[in-house]
This record gives structure tokens, sequence and C-alpha cells, in this order.
């Protein structure tokens, strides 16, 4: 009868255990998106004949429910399948997170015992105060022991005083110490492993089988940018590039040991054609606005980037004081100053919002710490809100944008690389462990290679007296390059950081490899030119530049220079007696072109002059 009851006691519990059962799963293969992540997980499951329902735990809590799909079922049925967020459990905490904590515990705890002995301490203080008050009341004490006593007081208090200030010494930086470990802490906490995805799977078998699942599905707090290492040892030798990928996740999970495939592709951009159909004209009022084209985006945002710097400029090259600077979505911004430049701190968001009055907005990705654009002027004024922010500390330059990188010294892995229609993928050899972080990168290198180039110094005076070493690459196609960010290096030094652009209609791709000090050349106004003049109802204006160059480096310097003549806009400004000397003239432009060489040491001198006609009553933005 006992057997019996026990049989009956165990059927409840192998029916609930067929119908329901959690299941483990492993992270074997991950596709990094420029924005998002296709994961593939594995699992070894048996599932008994008829229904049986498997959850599938643990997961992150921003999975595309749309996205997931199961193969391996063989030949069991899928009954209905489901993705839901479970609040009550908790993702696992990460090694590193245990050993903080465990840190973090014990300096609380020190922090404990110094704060009790400061109170016994104080408490001793007291007692001391009280009896010396109650023996200095005493009427037969004699001299010699009161000076005993007051010996013993005066040195006791003494101690005790030096040991709590000792005390509340060691305590303070105490203090300094658990609050870095708790921010330290405060890093590696993720929301997402607060809250925790699952997948529900009601399968129908007609036996019991083994099933080797694979679990897929997309997530989209992941993503890559790119990153250059440009090197240059001379301008006699190749230049190599160094291509790198900076993998970021936060899905509540981390990878661990998983095979990575970079992915070109972006599944988060809109793939719907658009339809043009026939456009009517007819009277609008005035608060009508033109309607502006999707503008395609070379760039991504990238997480790493905490303080943006750059100069805005307007069509023609100059810089634009004024112009608003805002982190779209927030009323975080500041404006640019008199020479364009701008400096914002990036507390939170992904885009920032150029505007100015006269020109058309501009939205970008925060994609670099250095972010130079240029404003284009609009066709029709549009009503611009301005707004004043205060005033802008300076702080010193962050530090190099690797520190923020979670760099890994490894070998130039091997790839197997595939070029598909729409977009490249990157399959690294090796496996990599990618921490859920709000602050980690990882640092994957995807290859390094020597390309011929151009070496070519260059100098625009009026807008910048430097003198810029370039290099220009041709047949770069085949490598696949993303716009991004790139440390330059030239001779061994670091000289700062440049953009790389594939994504611009050229057939070369240029790069700015830094200024040289040692090529250098000065624009002034010729002395013997008058500056204004009168002519009947009209204003004459004369001006003439002389531009010197001088080649101070030990070896030849081939230079482009450039310069320009203004293009009038209006049939009452005339310009005249145009004399553009030994320089290249583009009428259609304006722009003035010498393709100088100089040998060591030596100086050259160049010369241009114009004369501009206008109605006197009249002023234009000739300066």
């Amino acid at each position: 009868m006992k057997n019996i009851f026990f049989l009956f006691f165990l059927i409840p519990l192998l029916v609930f255990a067929s119908d329901t059962d959690s299941k483990p799963s492993t992270i074997k293969k991950v596709t990094v998106y420029l924005n998002g992540a296709s994961i593939e997980r594995a699992a070894s499951i048996k599932i008994l004949s008829g229904e049986n329902t498997v959850v599938f735990n643990d997961l992150s809590p921003d999975i595309n429910e749309n996205s997931i799909q199961i193969s391996g079922l063989k030949n069991t049925t899928v009954l209905s399948m489901g993705y839901t967020i479970d609040y009550l459990e908790k993702g696992m905490l990460s090694e590193e997170y245990k050993l903080l904590q465990t840190k973090l515990d014990k300096l609380k705890k020190q922090k404990n015992e110094i704060q009790n002995n400061i109170s016994g301490y104080q408490k001793e203080l007291e007692l001391l105060e009280k009896n010396q008050r109650i023996n200095s009341d005493a009427t037969d004490l004699s001299l010699v022991k009161v000076k005993e006593m007051s010996t013993y007081y005066r040195t006791r208090v003494t101690e005790i005083k030096n040991t709590i200030y000792n005390q509340n010494s060691a305590l303070s930086e105490l203090e300094k110490n658990i609050q870095d470990h708790s921010k330290e802490l405060y890093k590696l906490e993720d929301d997402r492993k607060k809250r925790r995805g699952k997948i529900t799977v009601k399968l129908n078998a007609k036996q019991t089988t083994n099933l080797s699942l694979a679990i897929k599905y997309n997530i989209n707090n992941a993503g890559w940018f790119p990153i250059y290492d440009i090197k240059a040892k001379n301008t006699n030798t190749p230049i190599e590039i160094s291509y790198k990928a900076n993998v970021y996740q936060q899905s509540g999970t981390d990878w661990e040991n998983v095979a990575i495939t970079l992915s070109t592709g972006d599944p988060n951009t809109n793939n719907l054609k658009p339809d043009i159909s026939t456009k009517y004209l007819n009277f609008v009022s005035r608060q009508y606005k033109s309607q502006t084209p999707i503008r395609r985006s070379s760039h991504k945002y990238n997480p790493t980037v905490k303080r943006v710097s750059g100069t805005v400029l307007d069509n023609t090259g100059l810089p634009l004081p004024g112009v608003n600077v805002i982190v779209k979505g927030t009323s975080n911004g500041t404006q640019t100053d008199f020479d364009g430049n701008y400096t914002l701190d990036i507390k939170n968001g992904e885009e920032l919002t150029y505007s100015y009055v006269g020109f058309e907005s501009l939205n970008q990705p925060v994609y670099a710490s250095i972010m130079n654009v240029q404003l284009q002027q609009g066709s029709t004024l549009e009503e611009v809100v301005v707004t004043g922010y205060g005033g802008r500390k300076k702080r010193k330059d962050d530090s190099d944008f690797n520190a923020a990188v979670q760099a890994m010294e490894e070998p130039v892995p091997s790839f197997t690389k595939e070029t598909g229609i729409t977009n490249t993928l990157f399959k690294i050899q090796k496996s990599y462990s990618i921490p859920s972080s709000t602050e980690e990168v990882t640092n994957i290198e995807i290859e390094t290679i020597d390309l011929p180039a151009n070496y070519q110094h260059y100098a625009a005076p009026e807008l910048n007296e430097n003198v810029f070493l370039t290099a220009t690459i041709k047949n770069y196609e085949q490598y696949d390059f993303l716009p991004g960010e790139a440390n330059v290096y030239f001779e061994s030094n670091y000289v700062g950081k440049s953009i790389i652009n594939p994504q611009i209609a050229t057939d070369s791709l240029n790069l700015s490899l830094g200024t040289d000090p040692n090529v250098v050349v000065t624009r002034e106004k010729l002395k013997n030119y008058k500056s204004k003049s009168f002519l009947g109802s009209n204003r004459i204006v004369d001006k003439g530049y002389k531009i010197e160059i001088k080649n101070n480096k030990n070896t030849t310097v081939n230079l482009l220079m450039e310069d320009r003549i203004p293009i009038s806009q209006n049939e009452k400004i005339k310009l005249d007696d145009i004399n553009t000397g030994t320089a290249k003239y583009y009428k259609e432009t304006g722009i003035l072109k010498w393709n100088l060489t100089l040998s060591s040491n030596k100086k050259d001198q160049k010369e241009f002059s114009y004369t501009v006609k206008y109605p006197k009553d009249k002023r234009i933005n000739l300066d």
C-alpha cells in the first residue's frame, strides 16, 4: 500500500517535469552589426512523447521577438512560441563583480572598525574629563598628588587626541577608497541584468527524442564601430593602416568565449524604397516648409565618446560663430565661438543637431571625439530657436581615445572575408569574451595592410597658416573601410586624430597626417595697395596679398597651396584687374592653386591681386 501511495505521489511530479522544463543554453556565435547583433545559442534537450513546454531563461531583456528562430527540431512540431520578461529572475554576476564586491565589503568592515575605535576613544575622553572635574573638587589632595594627576591627564588626553586624529585620517582615506570601489562596481552593474528575458516553446513529439537546438534572435543594444591606426615612418615608405573594430554590448548577458562575425550591415536601417509621384505646384502660406530628403549618414554612433570638439564652417569654408550645437532630445548644448569652434560634454544622447539662422540644420550621430561639420546655406530663412547657454568650463584634454578602450594585445587574427551584395562579413577566427557593460568596449583587430601613398604638403593660408602633411591612397575600395576615427602616427610620434571617410565620391582616399612646423607659410596684405577709393556712386576696393613660403626641413618638400578670389553673385558687385601671378586659376570657383617644389632651406613668394567695385551705400562680405 505504501508503494502504491508513493507511485501516485510521483506521477504529478513526472507530469509537471515533462510539461514545463527550464533548459540551459549557451551563446556560441554572435554576428555583430554596426547597430545591433544576432545571437545564436545552443541547447541540448530531451523531450518526451506528446506535448512538452520548454523554457530558455536568463536571456537578454531586449530581444526582438519577431526575430526568434529555432532550428534542429528533427521530427518535432512547434505548437507555439513566446517571449516574455521575468522581473523576478536575476542575471548571473560576473567573477569581476563578485571580487570587487568582496573587496568593497572588507573596506566597509574596516571603516566600521575605525569608527568604533574613534567612538571608544571619545568615550574615554569624556570619562577623563568627568574624573578630572571630580578630583579638582577634592580638598584633601596634596600638591604632589595634584601634579601627578595633572601629568597623567595631560599625557593620556594628548595620546587619545593624536590617536583620534590618525584614525580620522585613515578613515578619510578609506572613505575615498570605498567611493572609488563603489564607482567601479557601478560601472559593472547593468540594469538589464536585473530583468531577464525568457523564451517559452511548446513542442509536440511522436516519441522521446534528443535534440540539439540552435536558438537565434536579434538584439539592439550592441554594435561595433571602426577605429584605425595610421602609421607612416617617413614620406618614402607605404602607409600602414590597422583596421580595428571596437565591439560593445549591453544585453545584460556576458558573451563568454564566443565566435565573432563582424558585419558592415545595419538591420535597423529603413529598407522600404521610396515611391515618387507627381509634384503639383500651388500657392502656399508663409508657414510652408519645403520637404528635405533623408540624407545618407556615413557615420554610426560611438558610445565611448563622452566629449566632442570641432569646428563649424559655412559653405565657403569660413568659420561660423554662434552656431547652436545641441544633443538631440536634451537641453544640453553650447554655441560656437568667434572662430567657429565648440566643445560639448556628452552626458547622454546619441546625436548632435547644428542650427544657425539662414542655414540648413544638420543632424549627426556622435561618432568621434572630433566632429567638424559644414552647414549649407538655406534657400529660405527658417525659424530657429536661439538658446543661451552658461559659460563653458575649459578642461584639460581627455586622455587618448585608446585609454577608454579595453585594448586587447593580440596578434593580427586571420579571418575569412565574405563580400555580399549589400554588406561585408569578417569572420574572426579567434574566440572572444565580451562583457555586457555600459563603459567597456572590446578591441578586435581585423587586419593590418600596407598601402602605397602619395605624400604632399598642403596649405590654405587664408583659412589656416599651418602646413599639413597629407597622403593620397588609390585603389582603397577593396578593403571595405568604413567611416571612422583614426589615430595618426608619423615618424613613430603620435600626431593626433584624423577621420577616414571612404564614402565620399572620389577615386582616392585623402588622409591628413597632421601639421608640419618645419614648413612655414605666411600671408599678408600688399603694402603698396590702397584699401578704398570712390568713383561716383561706387566704392572701389583694391586687394592684394603676398604669400611667403619657407622650407626649414633637410629634405625637399612638395607643397600644394590654395587661395581664392571671390566670385560675385550680384551684378552690382564687379571684380576687375584680376592678377593671379603664377597660380592656376579656376574662374568658376575662384580657387587659386600653386604646386610648388621647395628644396631644403629654400624660400619662395607668391602674389595675387584684384579690385572690387560696388555701390558705396552698401556693405559686402569682403573680409
